[in-house]
């Protein structure tokens, strides 16, 4: 299911896992099937240790871990 911003919820097919390859940097993720406009989400991101630069419009590995994504276990 599928919750839109305006409380709506619909029932949507998802994809089998994509590779995501942003700026030399690779994870796998589904994708929800909601029309013809692709929208990379935050835990993508998250995934490949990217940060949305927001001024500059435009992403960057994060200043921690610039060489490769690293992922935080507990």
């Amino acid at each position: 299911m599928a919750e839109y911003a305006d409380g709506r919820t619909e029932s949507v097919p998802v994809t089998e896992p994509i590779v995501f390859e942003i700026m030399g940097r690779d994870t796998l993720e589904e994708a929800l099937v909601l029309g013809d406009e692709v929208l990379i989400g935050q835990t993508v991101l998250e995934k490949l240790d990217l940060l949305a630069d927001c001024a500059n419009r435009c992403l960057i590995p994060n200043p921690a871990h610039p060489d490769q994504p690293v992922s935080k276990v507990k």
